[in-house]
């Protein structure tokens, strides 16, 4: 009797598995999504925001941290303009000579020299010849900041390597140089 009754829930365990499983159906999923994820194309639109906007953008009129807007122009009357700042948009105690001597040998020495003379790497192999000496040029610590931020003729912006603080530094650096020689 034992025997039969072994026999019997065996098989009914065998029909009860059985019987939840089809290959034409879809079984029971306790998270479906997880197993079946909704699929995306790549750069297509999304419906996450509302209003038809792609992505979220910045409201009108501000600026990200630590950004100090530079208000001359880039032209040359901008140039013209930066001419008639004499001094620099940091106080005495926030220039560090030190580390604006650091600053100009590591951009500005190779075309400039270290002495401002003008005789960088490259002009002294005869790659390329121009380079003024600040000797020879009518520069404030303004058109030196202005140069910097957007660039002149062969020599292209640092804005994006050096923070304001920085070109200010390397300014007045400029301008130290300038009445060593």
């Amino acid at each position: 009797m034992k025997r039969v009754y072994k026999t019997a829930l065996l098989a009914g365990l065998t029909i009860l598995i059985s019987s939840c499983h089809s290959d034409r159906e879809r079984n029971y999923e306790y998270f479906p999504n997880m197993y079946e994820s909704v699929a995306y194309e790549t750069y297509s639109e999304a419906d996450a925001f509302s209003g038809g906007v792609s992505a979220l953008v910045p409201a009108t009129g501000t600026i990200k941290r630590g950004f100090v807007p530079y208000e001359i122009e880039n032209t040359n009357e901008g140039y013209a303009a930066s001419k008639a700042i004499t001094t620099s948009g940091l106080d005495s105690l926030s220039v560090d000579m030190d580390e604006a001597k650091i600053l100009y040998d590591i951009y500005c020495a190779i075309c400039h020299g270290t002495s401002g003379d003008g005789k960088g790497k490259p002009v002294t192999q005869e790659k390329f010849l121009g380079v003024p000496s600040y000797k020879d040029r009518e520069i404030t610590v303004g058109s030196v900041f202005h140069v910097e931020t957007y660039g002149l003729n062969m020599m292209g912006s640092y804005a994006n390597q050096l923070n304001a603080k920085e070109r200010w530094m390397v300014a007045e650096y400029v301008m130290k140089l300038k009445s060593e020689l």
